[in-house]
């Protein structure tokens, strides 16, 4: 058997120190804001933290890109209609995966290290940032499932420089 590439150790002391200081056990299950986040998985952030947010604040889902997929309009409808929230933070960032990529390579990324065929997946790459932006933003906007008055904010985020940028639909 192979060694685990995770330290559990080092999670249960840090849990623990966590754990010293924890002061949020009676946050409502409702987003103080009103807002959800959809944003990308990149480690070299976090939502809250370019936010300005702290944890009760919002829903934040990420996922590769931080696209608008099926399992995130799930995320977002059930955060709408059962949690409350009113509105998406969409951001998207420099330096992603996703940027300049293309479903063909990442099938071919995939088959090469695992002999499986991926492409009935859509990976959904991109060549323009704010492009993409304005995309996923026009996807939740025409979106019938969310409540009418649900609004979508858009930003690039660049993660060399720690620049948040608005991303106007209409642009």
């Amino acid at each position: 058997m192979e060694d685990s590439i995770f330290e559990i150790g080092a999670f249960m002391d840090a849990n623990r120190a966590w754990m010293k200081s924890f002061a949020w056990g009676g946050l409502d299950v409702r987003p103080k804001q009103r807002l959800a986040v959809l944003t990308c998985m990149d480690s070299r952030y976090t939502a809250q933290g370019i936010l300005g947010l702290e944890l009760g604040d919002a829903h934040v889902i990420r996922n590769a890109g931080g696209r608008v997929t099926d399992d995130a309009i799930r995320s977002l409808v059930l955060s709408a209609h059962a949690l409350g929230t009113r509105g998406c933070v969409l951001i998207h960032h420099s330096k992603c995966g996703l940027y300049g990529n293309s479903n063909d390579a990442i099938y071919t990324m995939v088959k090469d290290a695992t002999g499986a065929d991926a492409s009935g997946i859509d990976f959904l790459p991109f060549t323009d940032l704010e492009g993409s932006v304005r995309e996923d933003m026009r996807q939740l906007a025409e979106c019938n499932l969310l409540p009418e008055d649900y609004q979508v904010l858009g930003f690039t985020y660049d993660v060399d420089t720690g620049l948040l940028v608005e991303v106007k639909l209409d642009s």
